[in-house]
C-alpha cells in the first residue's frame, strides 16, 4: 500500500516556524551581549558515577547488571528540518521544556537529524541557528547549532533523560523524510555512513545517548525508483545491509550504543520477489513498519548482536485510511492482520526487543483515537518500548503533546499516553542509574528502582518450574530468594506484563487458550520497593485439551541458525528442549549433541551467549566423532540443570563455538547446521536421556 506524502504533516510548517523565528530573534537578539560561537570540537563530559549504557537480552533492553528497562518516550523535531535546531525554541525556553518533559515521565528523547547537518558539523560548518530566539533563551545566544545540541545534552543528563538520535532525512529540509532512501541529491550513501561514525565517535563517551536509529521510514512501493528492499544482498537499496553496515561501523566506534532498524513498506509474498511490478505480489504497510523479513532475512551485527533493536511505525486512519481501517476493526483484527504479521512476532518469538518509534495522532473522539487507545494497550500489555509523535504542536496530520505555546500540554493526550510511561510507585522511572527522572519527587533512578549503594535488591536466582499444566491453566513454582531477608514478595510477569504480586512461593495463571506458549519470569521484591535483577524464566506450553498426551520421558528438539553465513569464526546455534512426555523432566539427564566439522586441529572454546533457564545451567563441552562421518568428526555436548514440566519448553538457548586461534570455520557441510532463521525441529541436533538416544539421527 502507498502511503501520500506528508509534506505538510507530521514536518510541516516549516514556514510557519522561519517566519517565527525571524520575527521574534531579529530584533531581540541584539539586545543581549552574544557569547562567542562554539567550535566543533567534542565537548568535555563528565562521567557519571553509574555507566548507564544498555544491550539487549531477548526481547528485552538491560542495564550492564540484567536489569530490565522500559524505554517510554517521545520525539522533538527540527534539527532535521531547515532550522537545523528544535522546533519551539522561537518561543521556549529550552531548561524549562527540557525539565518539563522529564517531569512528565518521558524517560527518552528520539531527535530526527539530517545527514547534511551532521557532515556540516563533522565539517566544522556549524553556524549560528536563526529559529532559536536568544530573549528566550540568554544561555544559547551565538551558539551554533552543535552548541544547541551539546548543551541541551547537558540538561538531559541534569533531568536524567537520554537521547536517541535519528537520522530522518539526508538533506536538511522539511520534506526531506517522505525521500524513500538514505541518499539524495550530493548525500552519497559513503557520506551516510561517515556521518554516521563520526557521531558515534563524537560521543563514545556520553552515556546520554544511548540509541541510534539508522534511518528513518526506508520505503517505497512496486512502482518507485529508487525504494528500499529488504534481502539478503548487499544491493545498495537493500535496508537490511545498510542496517547491518551503519551498526557495525556505528558499533566500532561505540560498541555500547542500542542500534535501531527500522523496517521497509513492502514484502514479498510467498513465491514472490522483488522483480514484480505487481503491487498484489506484496505486502504493504506504513512506511518504516515492515520487518516480515526479519523472519527470512535478520539483521546480522555479528559479535555485538545484543545490541540491535527493531523500531517499526505505525500510524491511525487520520494519517492515511489503510485497506485494515475500512468496516469493522478493533485491537484484535489490529493485532491478527497488522501489527502480528508485519513486527509484534518478533517480540513474541523472543528474537529482539520491538520500539516503536512513531505512533501518535489526533484526538478526534472517533476512530483515530480509538486505534490509539488500541495502541497504546498493546504496549502496555506486551512492555514494548515507544517514543511518540510528538512533542511538537506544528506536525500536521498528528499535533503534539505540547500547544502551540510550547508551554501548555493537551492533557487529553498525555492522559492517553500516560500508561505507557515506566512508572513504579507513583513515580516515573528513567534510565540513568543516579539521577531520579526530572526530580526526587516526579521520578526514580535505575538506582532507587532496582537498588545501590547501602540497599541491595534480592540477587539470587529463584529457579522457577512449572507443576500442573492443563489446556488452560498454568501452575508456577519457585524456591525462596534466601540473600535478602527484606524480601516481601514477589512479581509474577507473563511475556512483559506483571500479572500477579504474591507473598508466596507459587501462582496459578488461569482462563489461557489451549496448545499455547507462554513465557513467564518472577522477581522478588524487598520492603524498600527494589526489584530483584535477577529473573528466574521458564517458557510453557498448555495441552491442546484432548488426543491425550506423548509417552513419559519424550523430548523434543528445536533449532535456529543465528549466523546465515556458512563462513565464519563463530559457529551460533539457538536451541530448545520441549518435555512432550507426561512427567516432569529433570534436565540434568539430558545431554543435547550438536555435530560439525572442526575444519582444523586448533582448541576450540565455548560460550553462552544467552539461556532463559540462566546460563549458569548451560555447560559445553568437545568430543570426537570416531570413526568420522559426513559433516562430523566432533560435536558440542550441551549439559543442563534444573527440572522441565510435561510439556514445558527451556525457551531460548544461546551458544557459541570458536577456535582458539579464531580462524574462520566452514559450515557449509557441517551436520547439524541448518539454513532457518527461526524456530523448527531438527533430527540432525540429537538429545540423550541416561545416556540413551531420545530424539534425533546420529551421523553415520
Amino acid at each position: 500500500m502507498s502511503v501520500p506524502l506528508r509534506l505538510a504533516g507530521r514536518l510541516g510548517a516549516g514556514a510557519l516556524a522561519t517566519a517565527l523565528a525571524a520575527s521574534l530573534v531579529g530584533p531581540l537578539a541584539g539586545a543581549r551581549a552574544a557569547t562567542p560561537p562554539d567550535t566543533a570540537a567534542a565537548a568535555e563530559v563528565t562521567a557519571a558515577a553509574t555507566a548507564d549504557w544498555l544491550h539487549t537480552d531477548g526481547n528485552r533492553i538491560v542495564d550492564a547488571a540484567g536489569n530490565e528497562v522500559w524505554l517510554t518516550g517521545a520525539n522533538w523535531f527540527g534539527f532535521n528540518a531547515t532550522e537545523r535546531v528544535f522546533h519551539g525554541l522561537w518561543s521556549a525556553n529550552i531548561e524549562t521544556l527540557t525539565r518539563s518533559i522529564a517531569e512528565r515521565g518521558i524517560n527518552i528523547v528520539r531527535v530526527p537529524i539530517s545527514t547534511q547537518l551532521l557532515l556540516e558539523w563533522k565539517n566544522g560548518q556549524a553556524a549560528v541557528p536563526s529559529g532559536v530566539n536568544a530573549y528566550a533563551n540568554p544561555e544559547l545566544a551565538g551558539k551554533t547549532t552543535l552548541g544547541v545540541f551539546d548543551y541541551w545534552l547537558e540538561l538531559c543528563e541534569k533531568y536524567g533523560l537520554k537521547v536517541m538520535l535519528d537520522v530522518h532525512s539526508a538533506e536538511a529540509d522539511n520534506s526531506g523524510h517522505v525521500h524513500p532512501v538514505w541518499w539524495k541529491g550530493s548525500v552519497t550513501v559513503e557520506q551516510f555512513y561517515e556521518a554516521w561514525e563520526w557521531v558515534a565517535d563524537r560521543y563514545k563517551a556520553d552515556d546520554t545517548i544511548v540509541a541510534m536509529d539508522v534511518k528513518n521510514e526506508p520505503h517505497g512501493d512496486e512502482s518507485t525508483s529508487p525504494r528500499a528492499k529488504w534481502d539478503d544482498s548487499t544491493d545498495v537499496d537493500n535496508f537490511k545491509h545498510t542496517c547491518e553496515t551503519a551498526g557495525n561501523r556505528i558499533l566500532a566506534r561505540n560498541p555500547n550504543v542500542l542500534i535501531l532498524c527500522e523496517g521497509v513498506e513492502i514484502y514479498p509474498k510467498d513465491g514472490q520477489n522483488w522483480s514484480s511490478t505487481d503491487g498484489d505480489d506484496y505486502h504493504g504497510t506504513w512506511w518504516g513498519g515492515n520487518l516480515r523479513g526479519v523472519a527470512d532475512h535478520p539483521v546480522d551485527l555479528g559479535a555485538n548482536q545484543d545490541q540491535l533493536v527493531y523500531s517499526p511505525h505505525d500510524y491511525g486512519p487520520a494519517v492515511y485510511q489503510q485497506p485494515w481501517f475500512e468496516g469493522d476493526w478493533d485491537k484484535q483484527s489490529l493485532t491478527e492482520e497488522v501489527w502480528r504479521p508485519n513486527w509484534l512476532y518478533i517480540h513474541e518469538d523472543d528474537t529482539a526487543p520491538l520500539l516503536i518509534g512513531e505512533w501518535g495522532g489526533h484526538m478526534d473522539g472517533g476512530e483515530n483515537q480509538r486505534w490509539m487507545v488500541a495502541l497504546r494497550d498493546l504496549i502496555t500489555e506486551n512492555r514494548l518500548h515507544q517514543t511518540f509523535w510528538c512533542l511538537n504542536p506544528n506536525s500536521g496530520d498528528t499535533g503534539g503533546l505540547l500547544g502551540y505555546d510550547w508551554a501548555t500540554w493537551d492533557e487529553a493526550k498525555y492522559a492517553l499516553l500516560k500508561p505507557a510511561l515506566w512508572q513504579d510507585g507513583g513515580k516515573f522511572v528513567g534510565l540513568d542509574h543516579d539521577v531520579p527522572l526530572g526530580s526526587a519527587a516526579t521520578g526514580k533512578s535505575l538506582n532507587d528502582l532496582y537498588g545501590g549503594g547501602d540497599t541491595q535488591a534480592p540477587t539470587t536466582p529463584l529457579a522457577l518450574r512449572a507443576g500442573s499444566v492443563t489446556s488452560s491453566s498454568v501452575t508456577l513454582s519457585w524456591n525462596a530468594s534466601t540473600d535478602n531477608v527484606g524480601v516481601t514478595g514477589y512479581e509474577v510477569y507473563r511475556g512483559g506484563t506483571r500479572i500477579a504480586t504474591v507473598t508466596g512461593l507459587s501462582h496459578t495463571d488461569t482462563g489461557l487458550s489451549p496448545n499455547s506458549t507462554h513465557s513467564y519470569t518472577v522477581r522478588a521484591r524487598d520492603a524498600a520497593g527494589n526489584l530483584s535483577p535477577a529473573t528466574a524464566a521458564l517458557t510453557v506450553t498448555t495441552t491442546t485439551g484432548g488426543g491425550g498426551p506423548d509417552p513419559a520421558g519424550g523430548v523434543t528438539v528445536r533449532y535456529k541458525n543465528n549466523n546465515t553465513s556458512a563462513t565464519g569464526n563463530q559457529i551460533r546455534p539457538s536451541l530448545q528442549v520441549v518435555n512432550t512426555g507426561t512427567t516432569a523432566l529433570d534436565l540434568s539427564t539430558v545431554k543435547l549433541r550438536y555435530y560439525f566439522t572442526r575444519d582444523g586441529a586448533t582448541g576450540l572454546g565455548f560460550a553462552c551467549d544467552w539461556a532463559q533457564i540462566g546460563c549458569a545451567r548451560v555447560t559445553g563441552t568437545f568430543h570426537n566423532v570416531t570413526p568420522a562421518a559426513p559433516g562430523a568428526d566432533g560435536y558440542l555436548e550441551l549439559s543442563l540443570t534444573g527440572t522441565l514440566a510435561p510439556g514445558a519448553s527451556t525457551g531460548d538457548i544461546q551458544v557459541r563455538v570458536n577456535k582458539s586461534d579464531w580462524s574462520n570455520f566452514n559450515e557449509a557441510d557441517d551436520y547439524s547446521r541448518g539454513t532457518n532463521t527461526a524456530y523448527a525441529d531438527s533430527t540432525r541436533v540429537t538429545a540423550h536421556i541416561g545416556g540413551t538416544l531420545a530424539w534425533g539421527t546420529v551421523p553415520a
